[in-house]
């Protein structure tokens, strides 16, 4: 098969973005809204692989990415759940249902320190799982020449595989690297990146890292 029609290619770091997905202080932090309701002891048992390998793994790897990418001249954009209203009329049907809400402007809506957001990188509030559908994502990523995107965040088999395939859909080489994304098992993590594949490219972050390296040397 010709190279051009492959999922298989490395990316091309001039029209490359890194899109981090959620990694923000509502679901991401045990202090976060989603979990205000839980006790210490329910939130540990409901998510506690969660928070364990988002920090061991997960998260560490999203920031070894972002600066590798910032570096390398590599766009970093950020989405995060944040309603464009405080009682949050505007969200999807499936976040009233869900129960998301994350007021504008709150403190819930802010990305993680540790992967702040720099300078004038972008941040997308969306209101759905998959960030094409309630943003004007790709008609930015449109103007900036972006035609591959690596995809990391939160959840795997959620917002993480929604923004592939839709991003899939609309013409874009997608890679995911397997261990910057995090699921509320081990088993929901695997699923996701088996039924993904199909769509995408999936590499560690060491390789990705090393991959960016080569690229942006030559």
């Amino acid at each position: 098969m010709s190279q051009t029609l492959s999922r298989e290619v490395p990316i091309e770091p001039e029209h490359t973005a890194l899109l981090l997905v959620d990694v923000q202080r509502y679901n991401c932090n045990p202090d976060g809204g989603e979990y205000r309701c839980l006790s210490d002891a329910e939130r540990e048992q409901r998510y506690g692989y969660f928070f364990r390998t988002l920090q061991a793994d997960a998260l560490p790897n999203m920031v070894r990415l972002q600066l590798q990418c910032r570096s390398s001249g590599i766009e970093v954009i950020y989405t995060v759940i944040e309603s464009l209203t405080e009682d949050g009329r505007d969200r999807s049907l499936d976040y009233k249902i869900t129960g998301f809400n994350v007021p504008r402007g709150s403190a819930d809506a802010k990305v993680l320190d540790e992967l702040a957001p720099r300078g004038d990188e972008m941040v997308f509030p969306k209101t759905s799982s998959s960030v094409f559908i309630s943003t004007n994502l790709d008609y930015v990523l449109g103007n900036l020449g972006t035609r591959y995107l690596i995809i990391a965040g939160c959840l795997t088999d959620q917002c993480i595989d929604s923004a592939v395939r839709d991003a899939c859909d609309l013409g874009y080489r997608v890679t995911v690297p397997t261990d910057a994304c995090v699921a509320q098992s081990q088993d929901r993590h695997d699923w996701a990146l088996r039924n993904n594949s199909g769509y995408c490219r999936q590499r560690t972050t060491a390789q990705l890292l090393s991959e960016i390296q080569r690229l942006t040397e030559q």
